[in-house]
């Protein structure tokens, strides 16, 4: 069947940037950057960017668009009758089990969002610095941890997910990414400006841009790579998927560089929204753990601004925007593939997708409610999904994208992507080859062993 290929430079740069911006960015980045020691992990990360993450990303671009088929297809095309198409198999099981648990997350934000309109989230708070958090904590308890309220919410992002993935690359996602990510940066700027006009902001500032060398470890430094990954979302078929859609006239060189950039860029803004808010009212002795940074540490904070409702409201619809376009380009995997595999119709192969999630999805909502106690290997449904994917499945198939491109694929390949068969000049060309060949599979090696140590 033809294939669809986004329609101008500017959405398919807003929808590769919306695969890659997710609540990682927004929840994952903050926790890493204060556990490492602030502007040191910070200088750290970008880095990591530049050495391990562009020429990861541009192996991915060029696997996809050289390949012009789905995560598996590309494999199949480019190496016939080898296993290398296996590499696609795990990519796809790895998007999947994310989108089963992310869609949970996603969900939660669209709750967030609904409370904080409708000042639910707020009602019957009392002053205190421990009475509140007692407030944001059983609010968190009781939309997170019961089991009717998310599921609400997370069938109802199942169904705006169908909504899009339906219309198609350019009706449905080219035309949500060119909305959603211009109002994703204008959101931030705008709680920007807010969080650095409080009292006693700049204190956050100097923690999160005034470097503290000393505090530099190989934990950290392999903390960085892991995050120059994970804010990408390289490893999990996303990228290559996209980029098969990709005209041929597409500069992958400019492309890389805009994507990581913005990327990076996302994360910094967001790290001067959060540690200046948080100093600014005192909270020392804020958790910057994952959800409870979200859904208890910063409502505290929007708690002892003006506006509050406000304020709020714009921070769950910014992690609303990054969580879609995530769950988006995630689930555009396995459609891809159902699509270019078996010849299915889009509308059919969404709903393959999307239907079994009413249960996997179910299933990861629970394990905060009534299936905490059912454990698998010692981990919830969720923790199991989680820990398989960020541990085990995206590493390898970043690890193997890198081995087959760097070592296996048509020696040709790679140069004729990034020049455009010969069109481009792309003078950095060897650099990323002997990045793909040896520096990078090293770095992801000590990534992966580094989660079991």
């Amino acid at each position: 069947m033809a294939r669809n290929l986004f329609k101008s430079r500017i959405g398919l740069i807003a929808a590769t940037v919306g695969s890659a911006i997710g609540l990682g960015n927004v929840w994952r980045f903050p926790a890493e950057t204060q556990a490492n020691g602030g502007a040191a992990f910070l200088l750290l990360y970008i880095v990591c960017v530049l050495v391990l993450g562009i020429p990861v990303m541009l192996a991915e671009f060029s696997l996809g668009r050289g390949g012009r088929s789905d995560v598996i297809g590309v494999f199949r095309r480019l190496a016939p009758r080898t296993p290398w198409w296996l590499t696609g198999v795990a990519a796809v099981l790895a998007s999947y089990l994310i989108i089963s648990f992310y869609m949970v997350v996603a969900g939660w934000t669209l709750e967030y969002l609904w409370e904080s309109l409708t000042g639910g989230l707020y009602q019957g708070l009392a002053e205190g610095t421990d009475t509140m958090r007692q407030h944001f904590a059983a609010r968190m308890e009781e939309y997170i941890c019961t089991d009717s309220r998310p599921l609400l919410f997370t069938m109802a992002m199942i169904l705006i997910n169908i909504g899009v993935l339906a219309a198609g690359v350019q009706k449905g996602i080219e035309r949500l990414s060119n909305v959603m990510m211009p109002m994703l940066f204008v959101i931030l700027l705008v709680l920007l400006a807010v969080s650095l006009s409080l009292p006693h902001a700049a204190d956050g500032v100097v923690f999160f841009l005034a470097p503290d060398f000393s505090s530099i470890t190989p934990a950290v430094v392999v903390s960085a790579l892991g995050q120059a990954l994970f804010s990408l979302s390289l490893g999990a078929g996303t990228i290559v998927t996209y980029a098969s859609y990709y005209p041929d006239s597409t500069k992958l060189g400019r492309t890389s560089v805009i994507v990581a950039s913005l990327s990076v860029l996302v994360a910094v803004l967001m790290g001067l929204i959060i540690f200046p808010a948080v100093t600014s009212f005192g909270i020392t002795d804020a958790s910057f753990g994952g959800s409870t940074l979200v859904f208890v540490t910063l409502p505290e904070v929007f708690a002892n601004m003006p506006a509050t409702g406000l304020w709020s409201s714009l921070f769950f619809l910014l992690l609303l925007v990054a969580a879609l376009t995530s769950t988006v380009s995630i689930a555009e995997v396995p459609v891809a593939m159902l699509r270019d595999r078996l010849g299915m119709r889009r509308l059919p192969a969404v709903l393959a997708v999307m239907l079994p999630l009413l249960v996997l999805s179910t299933l990861c909502s629970l394990s905060f409610g009534s299936l905490a106690d059912a454990k698998i290997l010692g981990m919830t449904v969720f923790e199991l999904f989680d820990a398989t994917t960020t541990n085990v499945l995206m590493p390898a198939v970043a690890l193997a994208e890198c081995l087959f491109l760097g070592w296996f694929a048509p020696r040709h390949l790679l140069n004729a992507q990034l020049t455009n068969d010969g069109t481009l000049r792309a003078a950095y060309a060897p650099a990323v080859a002997a990045a793909t060949r040896y520096l990078a599979p090293v770095l992801i090696i000590a990534i992966a062993t580094a989660n079991y140590l």
